[in-house]
């Protein structure tokens, strides 16, 4: 049981690092039409996110190992039950990494707007998709008693499921608007940090009714604190993003992220993916978990590597760390 609750937390961690990071890649995907005023600019936003972004992806394929490791019955329901979201997710994904590669090997203005719109889909699509998918987890979706999903892709796009979609993307828009404040210099930086505030108050609406909505999907006191906590770091971000604080505002927005991602895994705990027809149908992090050995095995493997890959993300992050002129 304590390897079990080990590895829920693992996962929490993994998803959380990854929305924290690959946020502000779509974000700075989702502006790159709106910020960048001409080729030299948008080439520009791009070099912002070219050194990390496909290192923030492992983030995800991570996530996506340790379920299919610690948790099969999990894994194997999501994938099934969430076949076409998820297949929408991976294409929109692999259009984006492809445009973000290739846009720059010919010098051809008509070839770069065709891959820009790449980056834009491709940022988009997985924004709102994510907060859609991790909206039916928490809200529970149609299992039957041999833990298999019996509802269809029309049952997904719930009310509730399409508030977490559209609070995913305006708060990714944001991170982004923030983050490209911070890298980049000019006037660059100065339309990237008049959006923040905009955007930001939009994604604080949305947020808050997203995470006021989760609670009665078995919130308890800590999550309520921790839902406030998130609410608190991103007005604190957009009033010091104001201030002009950048270093301070993407720090405090990527807090707010984070803390927002662990009030819904908190909020799902011990569940892994509740059942709307049954309670007993439910998915729990007992019933879904892998043996005791896989788990032990996967423990020791994590303890060793996982530090590493952290300090060589770390590092590249801090080799990149100045900002991106135009020039």
């Amino acid at each position: 049981m304590v390897l079990n609750d080990i590895w829920f937390v693992a996962i929490t961690v993994l998803w959380v690092g990854y929305f924290v990071l690959e946020g502000f890649d779509f974000g700075v995907g989702m502006l790159l039409p709106v910020v960048g005023r001409n080729e030299s600019e948008r080439g520009g936003m791009l070099e912002t996110i070219g050194p990390v972004w496909d290192g923030n992806e492992v983030w995800l394929i991570t996530a996506g190992g340790a379920t299919f490791a610690a948790f099969p019955e999990w894994y194997a329901t999501l994938f099934s039950g969430f076949y076409v979201p998820l297949l929408l997710i991976l294409l929109a994904l692999i259009v984006r990494g492809v445009a973000i590669e290739y846009r720059g090997r010919r010098d051809d203005d008509v070839w770069r707007r065709r891959w820009d719109i790449g980056i834009f889909v491709g940022s988009f699509v997985p924004a709102f998709l994510w907060g859609v998918a991790f909206g039916n987890i928490v809200r529970g979706v149609r299992l039957d008693a041999r833990h298999e999903y019996v509802g269809t892709f029309w049952d997904l796009l719930n009310p509730y499921a399409l508030l977490g979609g559209l609070t995913t993307l305006a708060l990714f828009a944001t991170h982004g608007a923030v983050f490209l404040a911070l890298k980049t210099t000019g006037d660059m930086s100065r339309r990237s940090s008049a959006l923040v505030v905009p955007s930001g108050v939009i994604a604080a609406v949305l947020a808050v009714a997203f995470l006021a909505w989760t609670q009665f999907h078995g919130g308890d006191a800590a999550t309520i604190v921790l839902a406030a906590i998130a609410a608190a770091s991103f007005v604190a971000a957009l009033v010091v993003a104001a201030r002009g604080r950048q270093g301070w505002a993407f720090l405090l927005s990527a807090v707010a992220i984070g803390v927002a991602v662990l009030t819904l895994f908190a909020v799902l705990y011990p569940d892994v993916m509740p059942s709307s027809i049954n309670p007993a149908y439910s998915l729990n992090i007992q019933n879904a978990a892998a043996t005791t050995t896989t788990l032990t095995i996967m423990t020791w493997i994590a303890v060793i590597f996982l530090p590493l890959v952290i300090l060589y993300q770390a590092w590249t992050y801090w080799v990149f760390r100045r900002r991106v002129h135009v020039e």
